[in-house]
Formats: C-alpha cells, structure tokens, sequence
C-alpha cells in the first residue's frame, strides 16, 4: 500500500508556501462535530457497511484516479466500505450536478465529491448533505459549511512555489503572465492568487496579469503569442494546469522565443512529465491527490461514526524539473494512471 506522508515542496519554495499557507493551515481550524456539520443524517456503528460515493471533478483525469487509489485504499484498509466513482466527462457543472442528483438517488452514507464551480455546486451539495455526510476534496464553494470536511493542496502555496520556481529559472527577473483555466474555480484562483502575491513582494518582477484559456490549448497559444506583442519583454508563465502549459510552449516556439520564455504548469500525470521531458515546460508544481482522497474517507467515515472531523485539511506539493525528476522524491509525486 502507498505510503501518504506529506510531500514537503523542494528549495525556496517550501519557505514561501508555508508563509501563505499559514493563516488557512488546518491546525488553525477548530475541528467539527458530524452533529453541527448534518444534523439530519443518522451515525453509523462501527460493525456496519457503508457505502461512499466518489464525485470526480472530470472522468478520465490522472489527478483524479490519483484521488480514487487513494479512496480505495483507505476503504480496504478500514473495512466494510463500498466505494463508487463517477464523474463528468469534462469540466462542467451542468454535466455534474444531474451525477450529483443520480448518485443521491442511492441515498450512499457518504459523498467524497470535487465540485465544478463554487457557485452552481452550492445548492445541489447542500440538498445532498441533508441526506449525506459530504466531504469536499480537491475543490470549493462559495459557503462550505455543510461539508463534515475541506481537503484540498494548499493552492496558495502551490501558487508560490510556481513563482519559487521561475525564480530560480530567471534569477534576472522580468515579466510574468498567468495563464489560468476560467474564474470561478476555488483551486486554480488560488494558485494564481499566491503566485501573484509571491510576485508583487519581488521588486525584480513585474507581474502583468491573468487571462483565462478555459482549457483550449489554442487559446491559450494566442494569449501567450498577442502577450508577447505586447509585453516583448516576457520572461516566464505560470499556467494553472496542463492544456493552458501546452498552449503557452506551442505559443512560444510559434513566436521563437523557445528557451527565453519559460513555462511552469502544475501537476504531475504522464501527459505533464513527458512535457516537462521534452522541455515543453521547465517546471511542474505537483499535488497529492493519493492522500487527499485517503483523507477523504477517513473523515467521512469518522463524521458517520460520530467522531470528530477536521474542517479543513491542506496537502503539500514538490516542485518537479528535468533534472531532479529521477529522485526518490519527485518519482513519489507522479500521479497514476490505474489503482
């Protein structure tokens, strides 16, 4: 079985998260009861079967079957645990939230689930706590207070590495653009929140903004390609996941500036390490998604016991290059591909 020791993130970058992510650190949060998160649903006894709905953010994704091995192996290892997994096939809360209606149609005991938007997620998950205890992994949204639990990576601190990283990349300082999926998203406004944080307290930097890809790789190749027009002096990217990394390294050899400008995505599936190999970028953040889902169920099944739950759990991350990638460290950082 995997191990889920905290991966603690390499070089400068450890200092830095850990100075943005303290205020929002779960030690600071005061641990709840099941009875104040859901009064309505009954407690289970320990010799009963449970059944644990599994909600991805999208189907298909190696962060999210990360998230699922870890879900599995902490319902083997407690007993007596069915576990499901669903999720919509892309990023999308109109395709989540008839799941979100299927799945409590089933009426599980728990629901581990990543919601799509902080804002259209809100109702469907509190009419589904009324009947569930539901723990809120990886993702937010706007008022969480129905959740027995919050288990995310501290995005923060991720976003501040990934400015760590370019820091260490371009030491002469310079120019540097966020390239992001869309708004609304908890995790990825995060991230671009602590990198643009990190950037601003660095005089060598000039931090010029976000723009949104919304997961098209083409897009993201003309925002990088119309920024260079405009900001000829752009040292480096940090791009909130992988179609917008993608979009950003086909938009700099599109402009031949390959090598002057440089990319830091994040996470760290097969897709995001064969681009960090082939210098499509030259830098990845990666999360523990194994943990946050064996976390997960761990707190679900505690708030079903009547045990007491912690409101907010953060994960750490490890910054991956080309040359330390063959360590003991970054190789425990990879995502799955299968449990």
């Amino acid at each position: 079985m995997r191990h889920i020791t905290t991966i603690k993130v390499a070089s400068v970058a450890a200092a830095m998260a850990f100075t943005l992510a303290a205020c929002s650190s779960s030690s600071e949060s005061e641990p709840t009861t099941p009875e104040a998160s859901n009064d309505s649903t009954n407690e289970a006894t320990t010799n009963e079967d449970l059944d644990i709905a599994f909600i991805q953010g999208v189907i298909g994704d190696n962060f999210y079957i990360s998230m699922e091995c870890g879900v599995r192996a902490a319902a083997e290892e407690i007993g007596g645990i069915n576990v499901s997994v669903q999720g919509p096939q892309k990023w999308d809360s109109a395709l989540q939230q008839p799941i979100v209606t299927s799945v409590m149609a089933t009426s599980p005991d728990g629901l581990l689930i990543a919601p799509n938007d902080v804002t259209a997620m809100q109702r469907p998950l509190e009419e589904a706590a009324k009947e569930s205890k539901v723990v809120l992994v990886d993702t937010s949204v706007e008022d969480p207070d129905f959740a027995v639990s919050q288990i995310s990576s501290d995005n923060l601190g991720g976003g501040a590495a990934a400015f760590a990283a370019i820091k260490e990349m371009v030491p002469e300082g310079g120019q540097v653009l966020v390239i992001d999926n869309q708004p609304g998203i908890s995790t990825t406004d995060a991230r671009t929140k602590g990198f643009a944080t990190a950037a601003a307290e660095d005089p060598d930097f000039e931090y010029i903004g976000v723009q949104y890809a919304k997961n098209d790789p083409a897009t993201a190749a003309q925002i990088l390609t119309s920024t260079l027009q405009r900001y000829p002096d752009l040292k480096a990217v940090f791009a909130t996941n992988i179609f917008s990394a993608e979009g950003a390294a086909t938009g700099i050899e599109q402009a031949g500036v390959a090598g002057d400008v440089k990319v830091v995505g994040f996470d760290a599936g097969p897709a995001q390490v064969d681009a960090l190999k082939d210098g499509t970028v030259q830098a990845l953040i990666a999360q523990q998604p194994y943990q946050i889902g064996y976390e997960g169920v761990q707190q679900a099944v505690a708030a079903l016991r009547g045990e007491p739950t912690e409101a907010v759990i953060q994960t750490g991350s490890t910054i991956l290059t080309k040359e330390n990638l063959d360590t003991e460290e970054s190789q425990a950082a990879l995502y799955a591909s299968s449990c």
